[in-house]
């Protein structure tokens, strides 16, 4: 994970002749790198407070349960009540501004006369793992429930425990429906399986629902098993290939991706299908557990120092460096000067409607191939290329003013995801890399803790809106027609090193100078003697 987020965050937008940085692990570069004080004044001047109205509508939501939950009454953030009924808790303009971990979790637990803010649920789930195991916390809130609300209790009033179940049911519901990977460990599903248990031991409505939340909890949890497995499939396939593209780097290779489909538009609309598959399939916690580091106040590890949590996050990041390479692929592969132009305008005008659909990651990812030192070398390929579109495809991803302009475009579409006619208009897929960076970013920039001890919830606030930005971006289902041939393309062609791209370069346009003329002879004697 170390290695992960150092190559990820020191990677910079290559200007073009810019010789990768990582020999490595082949992996494009982009170029946004402040200070350690830049970093700290990002994260200030961005952070606000609480959401407000307008953003706590744009966090997760759960449909409350439909048993005898009247919303109205308590569905809204009730803070000041809760704070007389628990102290530790600290308020600026009736904003939670700071809390100790105690109270942020009693805060959390429902009472009869009394549910969390949904904005607030989210907001501390999310957050909370920086500091104790999701699995510790649902053993507290169990115990909370049980002992509050004297669950355990045979005699407890059943009129009581029909007003509490109710909330307890819709907690438990946010929690499996919004971080439903949590519940992969078996500790948190023996809390479940308890709690639910005395919930549903009252009457058969109360019955129903823990059955519909756990039947929903393990629909959830088939599927993920289910893409892993086959996303482990796909990286097989591309790896068998890329054995054999190894051991004959200079062997013609039978297909290229404009002999599968020659139409820009069709293409875009593949890598989209792409892109919001494997982004539906990162969970929230992923942003935090990428980030997480070793709590100052506990004396034990980190909370996921023994599991890799951000598995999804990370090959997404992957797909992202695939397609940069395999664009360099498709470029250097062809062997004649007028080839290589085309392929080149190819991806320019792929790029552009990645652009119009909203699909910057994919535009961004092709940009990134296309700049590449060995793509970027081909001098006289270039000159036979139309650049126009190009540059200005450049001009909106130049990674100056912290991403000015792509920000800007990034900003229009998701305007036009709001108030969308139509399922096309509400996609929205960001620069990834960048929207971590983001993130991180904001990490570092400002404590977990204040001085006293208390967590920092001025900063979760500001988490919880950046990733809940993101929530509704990745639920987006993908209006386009699947074409399996090109998606198969896509995901396993063989790509090349990064040796065997400047091999293949330097093939088609010899050496410049005495530099590259040793690379040359060095990657021939290397590459070429597998053969």
């Amino acid at each position: 994970m170390a290695k992960f987020l150092a190559e990820l965050l020191g990677c910079t937008l290559p200007d073009k002749g810019t010789p990768p940085l990582f020999e490595c692990r082949s992996q494009p570069h982009l170029r946004m790198r402040p200070s350690s004080k830049q970093r700290t004044e990002y994260a200030l001047t961005n952070l606000s407070t609480a959401p407000t109205s307008d953003e706590e509508d744009t966090m997760p939501q759960t449909p409350p349960f439909t048993g005898q939950l009247n919303t109205g009454s308590y569905n809204k953030n009730l803070y000041q009540t809760k704070e007389e009924g628990y102290p530790g808790l600290y308020y600026n303009d009736n904003n939670l501004v700071s809390g100790s971990l105690e109270a942020l979790i009693h805060h959390l637990v429902p009472t009869v006369d009394y549910y969390p803010d949904r904005t607030y649920i989210f907001t501390f789930l999310l957050s909370s793992r920086l500091f104790i195991h999701p699995y510790e916390l649902m053993s507290k809130v169990c115990h909370l429930c049980t002992e509050q609300q004297r669950l355990g209790d045979p005699q407890a009033d059943k009129m009581r425990v029909r007003k509490i179940a109710p909330k307890i049911l819709q907690l438990l519901t946010e929690w499996t429906e919004t971080f439903p990977y949590d519940f992969r460990d078996e500790r948190m599903m023996r809390s479940l399986k308890e709690l639910t248990h005395r919930l549903a031991s009252g009457d058969e409505i109360y019955r129903k629902a823990v059955s519909q939340m756990s039947q929903g909890l393990i629909r959830r949890l088939t599927v993920l098993s289910q893409y892993e497995e086959a996303l482990g499939k796909i990286n097989a396939t591309a790896a068998e290939r890329l054995t054999v593209l190894k051991a004959k780097p200079q062997a013609a290779i039978q297909r290229d991706l404009l002999s599968i489909c020659n139409d820009p538009f069709t293409v875009a609309q593949q890598l989209t299908h792409i892109e919001l598959e494997r982004l539906s399939y990162i969970g929230p916690e992923e942003f935090v557990q990428a980030f997480v580091q070793k709590d100052p106040l506990d004396n034990d590890k980190n909370c996921f120092s023994d599991h890799k949590k951000a598995s999804n996050l990370e090959a997404y990041v992957d797909w992202f460096n695939r397609l940069s390479y395999l664009v360099a692929t498709e470029i250097c592969m062809p062997g004649k000067k007028k080839h290589r132009a085309r392929v080149i305008e190819f991806f320019i005008d792929v790029a552009r409607e990645c652009f119009n659909i909203g699909n910057f990651n994919s535009l961004m990812a092709i940009i990134s191939g296309m700049n590449m030192s060995p793509v970027s070398r081909l001098k006289k390929t270039w000159s036979k290329v139309k650049t126009a579109k190009f540059d200005i495809l450049e001009h909106q991803m130049d990674p100056s003013s912290n991403f000015y302009n792509y920000r800007t475009a990034l900003r229009g579409a998701t305007q036009r995801s709001i108030t969308a006619n139509s399922s096309r208009e509400k996609i929205v897929i960001p620069f990834f890399s960048l929207l971590i960076k983001d993130i991180y970013f904001l990490n570092e920039g400002c404590a977990n803790r204040l001085q006293n001890g208390h967590i920092n919830f001025e900063k979760f606030w500001e988490l919880a809106k950046q990733v809940s930005e993101f929530m509704t971006w990745k639920k987006v289902e993908c209006p386009f027609e699947k074409d399996r041939k090109i998606l198969q393309y896509l995901l396993t062609a063989p790509v090349f090193t990064e040796d065997a791209l400047y091999l293949a370069s330097y093939e088609s346009e010899g050496p410049e100078n005495n530099m590259e003329k040793d690379r040359w002879k060095s990657l021939r004697s290397t590459l070429l003697s597998r053969v």
